[in-house]
Parts: structure tokens; C-alpha cells; sequence
């Protein structure tokens, strides 16, 4: 018989799945959705190609040197391997932030503002995170099954270890908070902000939502949560182009991560 929290986590999960279902119907497969597309609210990035470049150097910059910087200060203060891991990955975050931080500050010479505007993009926000779930729940079994057959092994994520398995509150805090407010905001100001508005104007559409979709779902370097990464990605990606804010893709993608992070506390089978 599965154990009370497992219950509840397929229980929650449900619950929310059948909400994205619903709203999924409404605003992509209704008759009032399949209308014509009204103008999108999202300027164009017309920034020149060597500018673009630029932008994307000083990320992968700041996401390599950050963490090795971190990784030799928990050598030479003897740290813990899990205080290790967690300041690798706040280096890996931080530095591709601080990344995107230099270049606005610094070279951003023709990229519009991005309007965030918390309240307007709330309810949006969890309306893509609901939208989001059924879609990367059927992807994900049918990933896995496909996985299966290909005799390919289903490894869990290293976060999932370290968040069972954290030595204190204070590490298991920090992880939280890199998961779901530094991690949303970075990739989002990177992969849909970044590539997928310079891309929109320059690839044709599919293309345009599936290179920083797949980019995404490969930095996170696990074969088994790929595919649904993608989907994930591309969900992203048509709601910032939608409602013209890359605070709905952040809203949508913190709630995201820290539904994540709560199966794995309430699930003891979550991988």
C-alpha cells in the first residue's frame, strides 16, 4: 500500500493536471483560441549579430569562471562535498546572472526594456505553469518508456539526492531558493529573453522555439527529464511571446521548480 505522502503527491499532482487540462482546452484548442492571433505585445530585438554573440559569450563566461572560483574556495576551506556542490551551483547560476547583468549594464546598446511588472504576470504566470504540467507529464512517460526501450538507464537528478539527503536546514534553504528564484530568473532571462526573442525574428517560428527549448533541456544534463525540459522550454517561450513579459515565464517557471521541490519532499518515490 503506498505510504500517506505518496498518495497525497499523486493526489496533488492530479488535481493540478486536470486544472492545466482545462485551461490548456481554453486557450490553445477552443473555438475562441483557434481565432486568428491577435499582434503579439512583444518588441523585436534588432540588435546586430556580433552584439548577440557578445551577449551570449559573457553568459557562458560568467557560468564557467564563477563556478571554478567556487570550487577552488571549498578546496582550500575544506568543505563539506554537499556545502561543495551547492556553491558550485550557486557559481553556475550566479556567474550566467551576473553575465546578463554586465551586458545590460555595460553593451546593451539596442535590446528594449523587458517589462516585468509582478502583478500583471502573476495570474499569467500560473496560468502557463498549469498549462505546462499535463503537456510535460505526457511527454515525460512517453519519454521514458522510449528511454526503456533503448535499454537506456532512467538515473535520478543529482538535485533529488541532495535535497533528501541535505546535511542542514541552511543548505536545504539556500538550495530552495536557488531552484525556484535564482534558477527562473537566470534561465529565463537567458534562454527566452535572450535567445528566443532574437531568434523569433530571424528563424522561422518552429525553429525560433525549439533552439533555446532544446539548449534549455541540455543544460540541465539529465537524459531522463530532456524531452520534457523541451516542451517545457517551448510552453515558456510562446507565453512570453503572448502576453509580452518575461515575468510570466519567470512566475510560470519558479512555480514550476518549487512544485518540483515539493514532490520530492512529499513523495519519497519522487526521481
Amino acid at each position: 500500500m503506498p505510504a500517506p505522502t505518496t498518495v497525497l503527491a499523486i493526489a496533488l499532482e492530479i488535481a493540478l493536471v486536470v486544472c492545466g487540462v482545462v485551461l490548456l482546452w481554453r486557450y490553445v484548442f477552443s473555438a475562441a483560441a483557434r481565432a486568428p492571433p491577435r499582434a503579439t505585445s512583444l518588441a523585436a530585438w534588432d540588435t546586430p549579430m556580433n552584439d548577440f554573440l557578445l551577449f551570449l559569450w559573457i553568459v557562458i563566461c560568467g557560468g564557467l569562471v564563477l563556478p571554478v572560483v567556487a570550487q577552488q574556495t571549498a578546496r582550500a576551506l575544506a568543505l563539506a562535498p554537499q556545502t561543495k556542490l551547492l556553491l558550485v551551483n550557486a557559481g553556475f547560476q550566479g556567474g550566467m546572472l551576473a553575465g546578463v547583468a554586465v551586458y545590460g549594464l555595460c553593451f546593451n546598446r539596442s535590446r528594449p526594456r523587458e517589462p516585468f511588472g509582478f502583478a500583471a504576470s502573476l495570474l499569467p504566470g500560473i496560468a502557463t505553469f498549469l498549462v505546462s504540467l499535463p503537456l510535460v507529464v505526457v511527454v515525460g512517460l512517453v519519454w521514458t518508456g522510449l528511454l526503456k526501450l533503448c535499454g537506456l538507464p532512467i538515473e535520478p537528478q543529482d538535485a533529488v539526492a541532495f535535497f533528501k539527503k541535505a546535511e542542514s536546514p541552511a543548505l536545504l534553504a539556500t538550495m530552495i531558493v536557488l531552484a525556484a528564484l535564482v534558477a527562473p530568473v537566470t534561465e529565463e532571462l537567458i534562454f527566452r529573453a535572450g535567445i528566443f526573442r532574437y531568434a523569433r525574428t530571424r528563424l522561422p517560428r518552429w525553429a525560433a522555439l525549439l533552439l533555446p527549448a532544446v539548449l534549455f533541456g541540455a543544460l540541465h544534463a539529465h537524459l531522463a527529464s530532456f524531452a520534457p525540459l523541451v516542451v517545457l522550454g517551448i510552453v515558456f517561450s510562446l507565453a512570453y511571446e503572448r502576453t509580452g513579459r518575461i515575468g510570466t515565464a519567470i512566475v510560470a517557471h519558479a512555480l514550476f521548480n518549487s512544485y518540483s521541490v515539493l514532490r520530492i519532499f512529499i513523495d519519497p518515490t519522487a526521481t
